[in-house]
């Protein structure tokens, strides 16, 4: 199956399990959303290689920028402002990637939901504490800043 490409209009990359309980993952744009076979990891992982980097690459980049060392957040394509966070560790298959310039607001629904408000109005509950959520929201803005202030000319 042909993974689709990660646009600037790529909101999230959710990671689900069908009614058969197979995993899928359900890609939402700005306006349409669609279901890919492949998991959302490897989705990132052929963004990267897209955009000229893989993902290996682009996290220890990141690392060695920031001291991040786990769930990192990942630019895919720094000079489309397209980040995106992992939800949870990238090695497991339940693992959702967010992009961060879709983000609105974020809200707890309990100890282990998070409710992510996106600017387009559309909302997604995740499976993941709202203290992890934004946690990942504030590490993705720090990595949005020092990429955008090394790229600025002298």
């Amino acid at each position: 199956m042909k993974i689709r490409e990660i646009t600037p209009y790529t909101m999230a990359i959710l990671s689900e399990l069908d009614e058969n309980e197979q995993l899928v993952t359900r890609v939402l744009e700005d306006d349409a959303e669609y279901l890919l076979e492949e998991k959302p990891t490897k989705i990132i992982e052929y963004a990267c290689t897209y955009f000229g980097s893989d993902l290996k690459g682009r996290q220890n980049g990141i690392k060695s920028v920031s001291g991040i060392t786990h769930k990192v957040p990942i630019p895919v394509d720094p000079r489309n402002r397209m980040y995106f966070f992992p939800t949870k560790s990238p090695t497991l298959e339940s693992c959702s990637w967010i992009s961060h310039a879709h983000i609105d607001n974020s809200r707890k629904i309990d100890n282990t939901s998070t409710e992510i408000l996106f600017k387009n109005g559309r909302t997604i509950s995740l499976d993941v504490s709202h203290g992890i959520i934004v946690n990942q929201i504030q590490r993705t803005a720090q990595i949005r800043y020092l990429m955008d202030e090394r790229g600025k000319p002298f």
